[in-house]
């Protein structure tokens, strides 16, 4: 019996502050780079990139929270000049990867915990893939609503925590004939290292949607929109059994609005 779970290859990640043993993305800034920018990684390029931007046309003061070296900030200048876009990251690293690249936006390093930011500063808030690897997400949520503006939106996109948490992923039982995705335990929150790539470990958190929902909606922040996306058939070549790994979603996208 075989088992395909744990992160796929091409997962993407970023973080905010390391956990023990774990590489800080100073370190794992290169690694990034060249793995996850300029269209090298096929999910984030033909999935994750285009989604965000749909959610967040219109949008003129767009905070990039987590920017890592900016891919996504530097799309939003591109696709709207008029945008003022500010991309935040804890590491020095990657802002100098961004900065390198140009392109727009503006680069503050902080903490997602602490924003640097008055009250009601921007229309919308993005943090993809970041969220999971936040120690404190309730106050990285909680900065979120502070610095949000009357109507403001916030998308967060993370791995899908159902179908992409610990202990999930594709088994194939040769013995039974048959194959079927185990769900891993999906209440218990963790924080874990896992291996990303050959020699590369990164911390994450598994939570609950209800983690993130519930504290933003205590903060006046409520779910507009959840859009599960089948992933992208380029990025699942060499999987076991492609149609059914498409029926399981890796990505999970929430919007939330301020009302």
């Amino acid at each position: 019996m075989t088992d395909s779970g744990g992160p796929a290859r091409g997962r993407v990640w970023q973080l905010m502050g390391s956990a023990t043993g774990a590489p800080s993305w100073d370190e794992l800034a290169p690694w990034w780079r060249e793995t996850f920018t300029h269209g090298a990684d096929l999910e984030y390029e033909q999935q994750i990139l285009p989604l965000a931007l749909s959610h967040l046309a219109g949008r003129r003061r767009i905070l990039d929270l987590g920017t890592g070296e900016g891919q996504l900030a530097r799309r939003l200048v591109e696709s709207d000049s008029r945008r003022v876009v500010v991309g935040l990251d804890s590491s020095a690293a990657q802002l100098a990867n961004a900065r390198a690249e140009g392109g727009g936006p503006s680069w503050v390093r902080a903490a997602g915990e602490r924003l640097p930011f008055a009250d009601g500063s921007f229309d919308a808030v993005v943090c993809c893939l970041v969220i999971e690897h936040a120690a404190d997400a309730d106050a990285v949520l909680g900065e979120v609503a502070r610095v949000l503006d009357g109507g403001g939106l916030f998308l967060l996109l993370i791995n899908h925590p159902i179908v992409q948490g610990p202990g999930s992923g594709l088994v194939d039982d040769t013995i039974l004939g048959e194959r079927y995705w185990r769900i891993g335990p999906y209440l218990q929150e963790t924080r874990n290292l896992e291996q990303v790539d050959s020699g590369v470990q990164v911390a994450f958190a598994h939570r609950p949607l209800s983690r993130y929902i519930n504290p933003l909606a205590d903060s006046g922040l409520f779910l507009a929109r959840m859009e599960e996306p089948e992933p992208p058939a380029e990025f699942l070549a060499g999987s076991l059994d492609t149609d059914f790994e498409r029926s399981m979603p890796r990505l999970c996208l929430l919007r939330f609005e301020n009302r």
